[in-house]
């Protein structure tokens, strides 16, 4: 645990969660990858990352995710990652000890782990000098994860490929209530179901409409996960609902943040929850730029 003098004394930077509004599976690649088109909305609510920068040559994670060993934690390959490709004969000595809030579920579709890492990439890149540009990130995150990129790009965008290929572009402001029901969905065993649709024809993304899309996830994880089922047949009877990426978390929208935080209180307790507002652009950006 970060403790409060401590937490006084850092810089707090976001990690900001994303929602997939729909997600179509149009192929699949001769290396088993799956081509998708999806649109991916960042929201103003997310986890929390503060890095004491050192001369260690070391990363260390001070409050370490319990159940993830360094070697397959996203922030310390991002870190490691990083200094390996810093263009700087001191790079070696690059070091650094993370604090983590975590706020975001595991196993959650909402990109709580891409995001750390992004958030890592960005804000080493500013601290140790490295001096490298959002394309260059954008290629070491997609090494980690397939949503990295959007995380290092920041902005709202219409996705092709494994999801690397980004068109940015905005979408109405809009408010999300967004459930986790308290399972875990293992995006590789979904994406492995011989029962998953993988021959959705692609949309033109200029006539793109919420009502007009789907996430062809949701049938096959509902299937399995009978807590997402109820929580997502619970939300539509209040608000246009959808699972986000391959679950579990479902997101219910809304126009004005009052009749989400509304439907948030009706909520039975056993669910997990939060309202957040989608931006076009990431709140760690933001603050990347007040600190330039």
């Amino acid at each position: 645990m970060v403790t409060e003098l401590k937490t006084k004394q850092l810089t707090w930077w976001p990690s900001p969660a994303k929602l997939n509004l729909f997600l179509h599976i149009n192929g699949q690649y001769e290396n088993g990858y799956h081509q998708l088109q999806s649109l991916f909305q960042l929201l103003d609510f997310g986890d929390e990352l503060a890095f004491e920068v050192n001369n260690s040559g070391k990363v260390h994670l001070a409050n370490p995710i319990e159940g993830v060993p360094d070697s397959d934690n996203l922030i310390i390959k991002a870190a490691l990652l990083l200094k390996q490709t810093a263009p700087s004969p001191e790079a070696e000595r690059f070091g650094c000890t993370i604090y983590l809030k975590k706020k975001l579920p595991m196993g959650g579709g909402i990109g709580g782990g891409s995001s750390n890492a992004a958030t890592t990439l960005l804000v080493l890149n500013h601290l140790w000098k490295c001096n490298l540009d959002l394309d260059t990130l954008a290629k070491l995150g997609l090494s980690l994860g397939a949503d990295v990129p959007i995380f290092i790009y920041g902005k709202t965008a219409f996705a092709e490929g494994v999801g690397e290929k980004l068109n940015f572009t905005s979408v109405p402001s809009s408010y999300y209530l967004v459930v986790f029901p308290n399972c875990h969905v293992s995006t590789a065993d979904i994406f492995k179901d011989p029962d998953l649709p993988r021959n959705t024809p692609k949309i033109d993304f200029s006539e793109y409409q919420f009502s007009n899309t789907r996430n062809d996830c949701q049938k096959l994880v509902c299937e399995r996960h009978v807590d997402v089922a109820n929580a997502l047949q619970w939300l539509l009877e209040y608000a246009p609902s959808r699972m986000t990426g391959t679950g579990a978390c479902i997101f219910a929208m809304f126009e004005h943040k009052k009749d989400a935080l509304h439907v948030q209180s009706l909520l039975p307790n056993k669910m997990t929850s939060f309202v957040a507002k989608g931006v076009d652009s990431s709140p760690l950006h933001n603050q990347i730029q007040a600190h330039i």
